[in-house]
């Protein structure tokens, strides 16, 4: 691969960050209100800790594919308190361990999206993805057809975690 040095688009790269980001803060947090709502259940919210809840993503890369979210509304790690970061990473510990035991998982891709260049697509409210992996779990389809099949239950995969989740103490 080659590359091109452009420093030139250093100013224009750098203005257009800070304008996305300053338009994205103005806009009403789909996390922040499914969590506040109290409707858990509805919303797929597995459980719940004293800084940051995990629930399922809606729109899944694997069955099984989970957020690990602080109650605060940041949108960067530096943001939150070194004790809610602790308990975010303490909870993807608990994900990885109760993934295991419930779902049978050999492994997993665990990630954050910062901002929205780096692929975040709620950038203002920081979460870090869980996604159980097993041996084979991908093919062909993905390869030719570009198509991810998600063989498993949303609502079972749900209640399978909840279950998995309910003994669980930090």
């Amino acid at each position: 691969m080659k590359k091109i040095y452009a420093p030139w688009r250093h100013d224009y790269v750098t203005k257009m960050s800070k304008q996305n980001k300053k338009d994205i803060t103005k806009h009403e947090c789909v996390f922040c209100a499914q969590v506040q709502e109290g409707q858990d259940d509805k919303y797929f919210i597995i459980r719940r800790f004293a800084h940051s809840f995990v629930m399922m993503n809606l729109y899944p890369y694997n069955a099984g594919h989970v957020m690990i979210l602080p109650y605060d509304h940041k949108g960067n790690l530096a943001d939150l308190t070194p004790l809610i970061r602790a308990e975010m990473m303490e909870v993807v510990s608990v994900t990885e361990r109760v993934m295991t035991e419930v779902l049978k998982a050999e492994g997993y891709n665990v990630g954050i999206n910062l901002g929205i260049a780096g692929g975040g697509g709620i950038p203002a409210h920081i979460h870090i993805h869980v996604l159980p992996r097993w041996k084979g779990d991908t093919n062909f389809l993905e390869t030719i057809g570009q198509t991810k099949l998600i063989s498993a239950d949303l609502v079972k995969t749900f209640n399978d975690l909840k279950e998995g989740f309910a003994s669980v103490t930090l």
